[in-house]
């Protein structure tokens, strides 16, 4: 570099270099070499023979357009947003099923709102194999809140036309059209407020439900975790803190009280359930079909006698469905449908008694629609 400078600088360059050649003496400093340098860049500018050809300005950079978040983009974003949720939420969902075929959940969202918004105590549910609930207490659940539990998918579509209907009426949304399976997906994933947004995630996870469970673990989960009091859930809990033992043990009366206070859990109690005009209509189409059953007169048995003997001419179907009984509530699933492990011996001693309520109460209506289970106490 600095023989590059000398050699155009028109000095001597013994006598500009000494300051610099020399170890020892004391130069010029640096201050000095700077001045050469400056020196030697005019003289090179000054013999170029053309001028320098510089590069023409670049144009300014103009910066992309915005886009404005308008109503469309916000639409798309918020569809998004609601899909990715739903995706997580059915996934969570999902999982959470699929464990609980196996095992039975420790506590629900149900449990968890009422410990922690309302402060309730709660006592530890009691949750008990479907063998060990009598079939008559699982024929009495199945007439009274959802008589075409073995045959539906879920959902029931006219429940849901009949409840429109009803609550159009009324002028208030008094009943859900809820199916049993749609309970058991509220009661152990869903917060207790009445909205669209939760029904629909009702049907989403009711088909979940359906999909991973047979029918059979799905009424199990809804006999241990349904809610039948403040603080209790599960028809052997409540069937313990009620009447002091164990729900195989307490007589049917009051069995059909504990599943007529389904509708109402916590206003009302298993003694003052008549203080409800629905509570009382749902404990006295109990009470009518399995409870207190009419004796049998001469043309019930008559009756008795000619679907006895259409039994026996399709005792060799090995799919044929067990008589319903008391309004349509099937003992045993319908072909295609997984039935209660013990109902077949129950199906042919509850034949004839079925039939002997079919003929006495021939005039009867069916099961009325159930009501939507109290949700905000504070309503």
């Amino acid at each position: 570099m600095l023989r590059t400078i000398m050699s155009v600088l028109p000095i001597d360059r013994r006598q500009d270099a000494a300051p610099f050649g020399r170890r020892g003496r004391r130069g010029l400093g640096w201050g000095y070499l700077d001045c050469l340098q400056a020196r030697a860049l005019a003289a090179a500018l000054a013999d170029h023979s053309s001028a320098l050809v510089l590069p023409p300005p670049l144009e300014p950079l103009t910066p992309p357009a915005r886009r404005r978040f308008g109503p469309l983009v916000f639409l798309k974003r918020l569809v998004l947003v609601l899909v990715a949720a739903q995706l997580c939420y059915m996934a969570a969902t999902s999982l959470l099923i699929a464990a609980y075929r196996f095992t039975d959940p420790s506590a629900t969202v149900l449990m968890a709102v009422r410990a922690w918004k309302y402060g309730w105590k709660l006592e530890r549910p009691r949750p008990l194999p479907l063998r060990r609930v009598p079939v008559y207490v699982r024929s009495m659940l199945i007439a009274i809140e959802d008589d075409k539990f073995y045959q539906h998918h879920g959902v029931d579509l006219e429940a849901f036309k009949r409840a429109r209907e009803i609550n159009a009426r009324l002028g208030k949304p008094l009943y859900g059209g809820s199916t049993l399976t749609m309970q058991v997906a509220r009661t152990l994933f869903l917060i207790p407020v009445k909205s669209y947004l939760r029904k629909y995630l009702e049907v989403i996870t009711a088909f979940e439900l359906e999909l991973i469970l047979p029918k059979n673990r799905i009424l199990e989960l809804y006999f241990g975790y349904a809610e039948w009091g403040k603080g209790i859930f599960g028809i052997e809990a409540a069937s313990r803190h009620w009447y002091g033992a164990g729900v195989a043990s307490i007589p049917r009366d009051d069995a059909a009280r504990l599943v007529a206070l389904l509708s109402s859990p916590i206003r009302f109690r298993p003694e003052t359930l008549e203080r409800s005009l629905i509570l009382r209509e749902r404990y006295d189409y109990l009470d009518r079909h399995f409870v207190h059953r009419p004796e049998p007169t001469d043309e019930s048995a008559a009756a008795l006698t000619a679907s006895t003997a259409t039994a026996g001419e399709n005792a060799a179907a090995p799919d044929a469905a067990a008589a319903p009984v008391g309004g349509g509530a099937a003992l045993a699933a319908p072909s295609g449908a997984a039935a209660p492990s013990d109902a077949a011996p129950a199906a042919s001693a509850t034949t004839s008694s079925a039939a002997v309520g079919a003929a006495a109460s021939a005039t009867d209506q069916p099961a009325p629609l159930s009501p939507e289970p109290d949700l905000d106490p504070e309503q």
